[in-house]
């Protein structure tokens, strides 16, 4: 048993004053408003929290910031991939693991408590498979293990080049699995990791176009009370060739096909059309936005004011990890809606006139809704994640409230976590992470021999 004090904290309720927050076990279990602090330790700033990043390739982290060369007159994501294909041709398990350990450190650092992983580098790099089959996978697993941060491991379903049934590429030699591979690996990390309490295994399909809908409904099938993730119109392209192969756009296929429910989240849905947005909200799936990726890929903005008309639910993820901020990703995602409709403040819930406000808790929601985990807010009953921001910084003078997460979101500075708990430990304090050192030069070698060869 353990607690914590704090003089502002943003419980479910809304921000409440001198709070003690008993936790035992990593599980919240008693909330004492307007609290002595008696014993218990005195958090060092405002207190919300954790945000769950609910998408990303651990791998992307080794190329951020290395695919910005122009290649041709239409560079996009297609362009892009071909780096990504060169970085996947070399990498080990251990190389995975500590570039893995490096990225969970900043996005610790950067306000997210969680991750979603989907992996889909099933195999060794000439394409043929390890002796066991989840090699890689628990090379990731266990990198957040080792950090501190807590996981959600999608393996995924990846078996076609394209709609029209192509064989995978050299590039995309490592990523084959069809439905009796995720299969197998959901159950064998389930096995393995179901002491765990940081650790949850659902699956993904990679697209509809990387998949056939035989499989999809086989993996779905298969996993009923576990996270399933997909991408699905992300870009223009491909809403094209899926009309053209099915007669339906992404979403609308998945919304007829697909039984999509709250345990789906589909990542981007960047493409939709006015009845795919209603189709999309009513469903109960998580909506996956992961706007700094977006960008950089340029693949367009999703309606975002239309689809939170329509009560739809969502969360942040960081991708391709060129952005490692929850502050960041949340920023960017208002800032496309004021782009998009010319107007300021815009993204604000019910009831409540902040915007920074308004993000976090949608997002953190959302979040843990894709990461089937009990996260996102501070409650009873709920995992003790949380993020402590700086009082000292110059930033948040003078603020209370929801006008702090204003600040952090929208007020140009970056820089305002200060201690971060997962499952009731600390995992960063002072800004720092015990293991910061050791994994820095871990990665700092594997990034030395990649960028050689």
């Amino acid at each position: 048993m353990s607690s914590l004090f704090a003089e502002r904290i943003l419980l479910d309720a809304g921000w409440a004053n001198d709070v003690r927050v008993d936790i035992d076990d990593g599980v919240i279990t008693d909330i004492t408003v307007g609290a002595p602090p008696g014993d218990a330790p005195r958090a060092a700033g405002p207190v919300v929290p954790g945000m769950p990043n609910l998408h990303g390739h651990a791998f992307q982290r080794a190329m951020a910031g290395l695919a910005e060369h122009r290649r041709s007159d239409d560079d996009s994501f297609w362009t892009w991939r071909e780096t990504m294909y060169r970085l996947v041709e070399r990498l080990e398990p251990e190389d995975m693991a500590a570039i893995a350990a490096q990225l969970d450190v900043e996005l610790l650092r950067g306000g997210f408590t969680a991750t979603a992983e989907f992996h889909y580098l099933h195999h060794q790099r000439d394409g043929t498979p390890y002796a066991d089959a989840t090699t890689t996978s628990t090379a990731v697993i266990e990198a957040a293990r080792r950090v501190g941060i807590r996981t959600t491991h999608l393996p995924v379903a990846y078996e076609r080049g394209g709609f029209d049934g192509a064989p995978l590429g050299d590039g995309q030699r490592r990523f084959w699995a069809d439905a009796a591979l995720i299969g197998e690996l959901h159950e064998a990390l389930r096995q393995r990791f179901s002491a765990e309490p940081t650790v949850r295994i659902g699956l993904a399909l990679h697209s509809l176009r990387a998949v056939t809908p035989a499989t999809l409904r086989v993996a779905a099938a298969t996993v009923t009370d576990a996270p399933i993730h997909i991408h699905a119109a992300e870009q223009t392209l491909e809403v094209g060739d899926c009309v053209a192969a099915t007669g339906q756009r992404p979403v609308e296929w998945l919304l007829e096909h697909g039984g999509l429910a709250p345990h789906w989240c589909v990542v981007h849905a960047t493409h939709l059309t006015e009845a795919e947005v209603h189709g999309l909200a009513g469903s109960g799936a998580v909506a996956g936005l992961c706007p700094t990726t977006e960008a950089n890929l340029g693949d367009g903005l999703f309606p975002l004011l239309d689809y939170l008309e329509a009560d739809g639910r969502y969360g942040v993820g960081t991708d391709s990890h060129v952005g490692r901020r929850a502050a960041a990703e949340l920023r960017w995602l208002e800032y496309g809606q004021r782009l998009l409709h010319r107007r300021r403040n815009l993204v604000v819930a019910t009831g409540r006139a902040s915007v920074g406000g308004s993000l976090w808790d949608a997002a953190a929601r959302g979040g843990a809704q894709a990461l089937g985990q009990p996260i996102g807010r501070l409650a009873l009953g709920r995992r003790a994640d949380l993020v402590v921001l700086d009082d000292d910084h110059v930033a948040l003078a003078g603020l209370d409230g929801d006008g702090l997460l204003d600040a952090w979101l929208f007020g140009g500075a970056d820089d305002l976590v200060r201690d971060v708990m997962v499952e009731g430990r600390w995992v960063v304090r002072d800004r720092h992470h015990a293991q910061e050192d050791v994994i820095e030069r871990d990665y700092r070698r594997v990034i030395a021999a990649l960028r050689s060869a």
